[in-house]
């Protein structure tokens, strides 16, 4: 099993190694031939001694686009090869590098790739993706340090409404005697005469993100605001701003659960990602070694 080395960043040579292969799909560094009436064999473009010839860049225009499109595309193609071209060769003048340490990580790139598609390959073909609700609690509660709010967060309602809105006194009504027979009632309206409308207060959300672009954003110290107010209004020339607060949580807290839910299905799919890349190597190596498929010889 070949061992991938992660070069990417080191220097302008592997700039240049990741060009030749980034380009090597419709690139071909040969000599041209310019007197032919044999057009598949006419360069589209060159650069020094390096030709693009019209099969270089075949499968790249979709069927059934318009000619104009289709001359853009290809435009657009032999563009990018000449400004690649012009890079490389750039490079080549300005960099004194080793050819075969260039090959050799060229070809430590083009294993990465094909280990990268690999690994996706056998990934999407044997991944447990079903994540249950036991285990999310289970990953939660054992790692509760990594869970820190960086924001303060608040289950709630939320509702801008225009001032010249009709019945503005029992809606305000409502919303404040915060009745379960009233909600239909509350929401109908709201959603019927709102601008912007936050009526689930079962889900935690950033409090910066509700009250953007209104005046709350001017309240000078937001976390003593939440510990002093379930309820506020506050209006402009405009609108009128409701917020109506059944809980919060204040930066630095513990994120709730459900606030950080996606985040935890996310890092427990990654782990059996890992986990099967893992295995994918081990069970490869443990065949080849049973079946004999490599030798290891004395270098010492």
């Amino acid at each position: 099993m070949i061992k991938l080395k992660n070069h990417i960043g080191k220097s302008l040579i592997l700039l240049l190694s990741f060009i030749c292969i980034s380009s090597c799909d419709f690139l071909q560094f040969k000599k041209g031939v310019t007197d032919t009436d044999d057009p598949e064999l006419r360069p589209l473009a060159s650069v020094g001694s390096m030709y693009l010839y019209p099969k270089d860049i075949e499968g790249i225009v979709p069927t059934g686009i318009p000619k104009t499109d289709s001359i853009d595309l290809i435009k657009r193609h032999v563009k990018s090869w000449i400004n690649k071209q012009l890079l490389i060769s750039e490079a080549q003048k300005q960099l004194t590098y080793d050819e075969a340490e260039l090959e050799r990580r060229v070809l430590d790139y083009r294993y990465a790739l094909m280990m990268h598609e690999f690994e996706k390959y056998n990934i999407a073909r044997n991944i447990d993706t079903n994540i249950t609700e036991d285990e999310i609690e289970d990953y939660y509660q054992k790692h509760l340090q990594n869970f820190e709010l960086k924001q303060n967060i608040i289950r709630g309602y939320f509702i801008q409404i225009r001032k010249d809105a009709p019945k503005l006194g029992r809606f305000r009504y409502i919303l404040k005697a915060n009745r379960e027979r009233d909600v239909e009632e509350l929401k109908t309206y709201a959603y019927g005469y709102g601008t912007k409308v936050h009526l689930d207060d079962s889900v935690w959300v950033n409090f910066e993100d509700v009250i953007n672009n209104t005046p709350l954003m001017d309240i000078p110290n937001k976390i003593d605001f939440l510990r002093r107010h379930t309820y506020y209004e506050v209006q402009d020339d405009a609108y009128f701003y409701f917020l109506r607060i059944a809980q919060f949580k204040i930066q630095n807290d513990t994120s709730p659960l459900e606030f950080v839910r996606d985040d935890i299905q996310n890092i427990i799919l990654n782990k059996r990602k890992v986990q099967l890349s893992k295995k994918l190597e081990e069970d490869i190596y443990n065949n080849a070694v049973e079946n004999e498929d490599f030798k290891i010889y004395n270098y010492e």
